[in-house]
């Protein structure tokens, strides 16, 4: 283990020994706050980056916001999403702004080219440069806005922590992870928005309360199925084709949410009676230590703790080759090479 906490965790071998290691750790907690499988530090304090959306959302839908503005389903999901950038996404964005009031201009999330390649290509041959509804946070803005719109709060100034859109997301987090406002790290996040800082625990716990919200308020155990049930009904708009996210909601039939941060970060939470008919909901976390900027040991490492959790069963599994848990590591005749793996066992399993 090295001084943050981190252990080794995913590894890509050659021939018979590894060659490379991802460093991580993980947090499996249930509804009630009890840390029941862990592996590394699951104390470790890091940011949660696109992993909070579902919690940004809460407070608006908590507030009614989804019902004055009549949201579909799938505009409630793209307010969660770390979205493709495909034509698809952008009319949903367009559509809540339209139904709440606000414009694409109101964004202050910036611009990049949309992650879905075909779309980028797409604009790249018209001369077209990307706006900000191609921005994969294009939904948690438009959700934002709209949440200052139907308050009648200021528009312009809607990503300072002191506007009260950013201060109501503050409380309504630090409350499902169970901590206090000042016990949260605020950061800003790559897309403008304020970011939190918390114990890996501590976010499994908010994740838990997301899929098994019973012992919340009425109000927000409602917000939180309305936000769950919108993202397992519309898997392909928190993320898109080809994406981790989408295509474990989708093969799971709305027993996991799956949402991926930027840095090596990631959040499930299981529904009850997943695992087994009495078995509770649980919230995992995962961070891996280098960022895993290409996204190769978050897939493999999700995938292997569902599997020593017993959410996933050795048939489930087939439908997840291109993801791992093992994957074949080739050379570029495509001879297998080697092999990678998740290298982890979680403490508190039997």
């Amino acid at each position: 283990m090295d001084k943050t906490g981190y252990l080794p965790i995913y590894e890509i071998g050659r021939g018979n020994i590894p060659e490379s290691l991802h460093y991580g750790s993980i947090a499996v907690v249930n509804s009630q706050g009890d840390l029941i499988a862990w592996y590394g530090e699951p104390k470790v304090v890091t940011f949660m980056r696109s992993t909070a959306k579902p919690l940004q959302a809460l407070p608006f839908i908590e507030s009614g916001g989804h019902e004055k503005f009549s949201l579909h389903p799938s505009e409630i999901a793209l307010i969660c999403a770390s979205h493709n950038g495909t034509d698809k996404h952008v009319s949903r964005a367009v559509s809540i702004q339209t139904k709440a009031g606000v414009q694409e201009t109101d964004l202050l999330c910036g611009t990049h080219p949309p992650i879905d390649e075909a779309t980028s290509n797409r604009l790249r041959e018209r001369g077209e440069e990307p706006t900000c509804n191609r921005h994969n946070c294009s939904g948690k803005h438009t959700g934002m806005l709209a949440f200052a719109q139907m308050n009648g709060w200021s528009k312009e100034d809607y990503l300072e922590l002191e506007h009260p859109v950013q201060q109501a997301i503050l409380k309504s987090i630090a409350e499902m992870c169970s901590l206090s406002v000042d016990q949260i790290v605020v950061g800003i996040d790559g897309c403008s928005a304020p970011n939190f800082a918390v114990p890996l625990e501590k976010a499994a716990l908010a994740f838990a309360r997301l899929v098994d919200p019973s012992s919340l308020s009425t109000e927000r155990a409602a917000a939180c199925k309305t936000i769950t049930s919108a993202m397992t009904s519309y898997p392909d708009m928190v993320a898109g084709e080809g994406r981790f996210d989408t295509h474990l909601m989708e093969t799971t039939n709305g027993r996991i949410i799956a949402k991926a941060g930027a840095e090596g970060y990631q959040g499930l939470g299981i529904f009850p009676g997943t695992i087994a008919p009495d078995s509770p909901g649980l919230g995992i976390t995962i961070k891996i230590s280098d960022g895993d900027i290409k996204n190769r040991a978050r897939p493999a490492v999700c995938l292997e703790i569902l599997r020593q959790l017993g959410a996933l069963t050795s048939s489930d599994l087939k439908a997840f080759s291109d993801f791992g848990p093992t994957q074949p590591v080739r050379n570029w005749r495509k001879l297998q090479v080697g092999e990678a793996r998740p290298c982890f066992s979680l403490s508190g399993v039997s």
